[in-house]
């Protein structure tokens, strides 16, 4: 269910390439936030944005 909960808000998701940081950046996506996914590993990082980014307004940023 999509809705605009969050609509004009930004999320900071780390770990949000694999697992349960990938499934919370799709559900806020859903929900109308914007979305920065801090990730580890570049081609990870790069894959989960090109998913996550046909969903909503995703960008990532690399990071430890």
């Amino acid at each position: 269910m999509a809705s605009d909960e969050f609509a004009g808000k930004v999320a900071i998701v780390t770990g949000g390439t694999r697992g349960i940081g990938r499934a919370t950046a799709h559900m806020l996506l859903s929900r109308g936030a914007r979305v920065v996914v801090v990730g580890r590993d570049g081609a990870n990082l790069d894959a989960a944005i090109a998913e996550l980014g046909a969903a909503g307004e995703a960008i990532g940023c690399r990071g430890d």
